[in-house]
């Protein structure tokens, strides 16, 4: 029986990592063609690779340009805003630098979504809070004019990104946060401004975050796994969800891995995240859902197409 069908929201798949290199030294061989065929073998039928700044813009587009599972996004993450302000043309330079991206025929097939965009408060070091809100407000003009949805970053930020959204929420169709991680009352605000919501191994860590999860409406739930990173780990409160998989799901699932350092050819990188880990972000939703693990990838899937593929076929 072959597995359900995944849609990735959200995949970094122009981190170095999936080329063998961590922290600028190479660790192995590029071995980004065995990610993609166990994504494959895992069901997972499209990917969309998450652009943060310029440069990712462009090398996500070549990226994706002749493989039909890949698609991408436009846009500057919360953390990199300061990169409007150093940009050589200015501000409205990288933002038209950003527009011109979307005007490439190319995009019209592989962009489906505006961001990585968002506001982050966990990591101001990167990009003060004023920096962060006037760029945000001024993706929304890339949704409107495109009319793309909305791909949306959001850590610790009060009521700051509510109110954001808010204001500009009659702009763009659909917008999902990906990498939830807020708490209930978090929650009630997305879903009250029509948004859909992202979750991955980040955002099932603690038992407070599955009691959020549990509470995600399915229709408005999507699934991710924000590779390289946000494995479901052992530590996690997610983990002991993992022990219904079948032996045939848990080779697709979770194959087996090795140390960069031990790199051998076939096998996943231990703690580098994969597409092909979508089945245990699933199995973790359906146990705490109560339902199928099929009946909710089913219900998943129509979300995702309606928002990101509106109009192909299935």
């Amino acid at each position: 029986m072959p597995p359900p069908r995944f849609i990735d929201i959200g995949i970094n798949l122009t981190d170095a990592m999936f080329r063998g290199i961590y922290h600028g030294k190479r660790a192995h061989v590029d071995d980004l063609k065995e990610v993609l065929l166990r994504a494959q073998r895992a069901g997972v039928c499209r990917m969309i690779v998450t652009s943060g700044n310029l440069d990712d813009c462009k090398t996500a587009l070549e990226l994706v340009k002749d493989d039909d599972s890949l698609y991408t996004t436009v846009g500057c993450h919360p953390t990199r805003c300061s990169e409007f302000e150093a940009f050589a043309d200015g501000p409205e330079g990288y933002f038209n630098a950003l527009k011109a991206f979307l005007n490439d025929p190319l995009a019209k097939k592989k962009v489906v979504a505006i961001g990585e965009c968002g506001l982050d408060y966990d990591r101001l070091h990167f990009c003060p809070v004023e920096t962060q809100l006037k760029y945000f407000e001024r993706q929304f003009d890339l949704a409107e004019s495109s009319g793309l949805p909305m791909f949306l970053h959001n850590r610790n930020t009060g009521e700051d990104f509510t109110r954001i959204v808010k204001k500009h929420r009659s702009r763009f169709s659909h917008g999902v946060v990906h990498s939830f991680t807020g708490t209930l009352d978090e929650l009630k605000e997305c879903l009250d401004l029509d948004l859909f919501i992202g979750i991955n191994g980040c955002s099932l860590k603690t038992e407070d975050n599955l009691k959020v999860a549990a509470k995600v409406p399915l229709d408005r739930l999507m699934l991710e796994t924000d590779g390289p990173w946000c494995d479901i780990r052992p530590t996690h409160a997610s983990f002991k969800h993992l022990s219904k998989m079948s032996k045939e799901e848990q080779e697709m699932y979770m194959p087996a891995s090795k140390k960069k350092e031990r790199f051998e050819d076939g096998l996943m990188v231990k703690g580098r995240n994969e597409p092909c880990t979508m089945g245990q972000v699933l199995h973790v939703m359906a146990d705490l859902h109560g339902i199928s693990p099929e009946e909710l990838a089913a219900q998943v899937y129509e979300n995702t197409m309606k928002v990101f593929f509106p109009g192909a076929t299935a």
